[in-house]
């Protein structure tokens, strides 16, 4: 009896060394350290998901409250911010860039060339952009974001060839 004894507490003593908890958590229907590691690995990758989205939603929060006051210092220097479909429109190949300083539209080209060539001598990128209604635009430093849109408006706004007029065309 006591041989009996010693050898189902040998057994018990050697599962205990070889499976340790998880043998009698597999026993008792419950999870194994496999799978709490498991689970803690899910939690962690889908924790840190969710933190890149709140990330992502604050930095377009962000964009959206930079864009507002971006268009409100514009519209305090008592500049627009006009669509190309307000000109009549314009074809969206006739523009690379989202956004451009306009110092002049024209309903005679060769004032727009002239409009042009003074911008250009004081090192300016120029597109004159025909509109369908017939007006010429004399464009300067095409911009992809409304930031750098700015930035150009208050420099151009500077020149001695610039009109108290100037806006911000929008190709959209």
């Amino acid at each position: 009896m006591s041989q009996k004894i010693l050898t189902l507490a040998a057994l018990c003593c050697a599962a205990l060394l070889l499976g340790g908890c998880d043998f009698f958590r597999t026993l008792a229907g419950r999870p194994t350290s496999a799978d709490i590691e498991a689970a803690r690995l899910r939690i962690e990758r889908e924790e840190a998901a969710h933190r890149a989205r709140l990330d992502s939603l604050r930095r377009v929060q962000k964009a959206m409250a930079d864009s507002l006051e971006l268009l409100d210092a514009i519209k305090a220097e008592k500049s627009n911010l006009l669509s190309a479909g307000s000109m009549g429109g314009v074809s969206a190949s006739a523009l690379e860039s989202r956004y451009y300083i306009v110092v002049g539209a024209f309903s005679l080209r060769e004032n727009a060339e002239k409009q042009g060539k003074k911008a250009a001598d004081k090192g300016y990128r120029v597109n004159l952009v025909p509109f369908r209604n017939g007006f010429t635009a004399v464009c300067l430093e095409g911009s992809r974001n409304l930031a750098d849109a700015y930035d150009a408006l208050r420099r151009i706004k500077e020149e001695p060839f610039c009109p108290p007029d100037a806006w911000v065309l929008v190709n959209e």
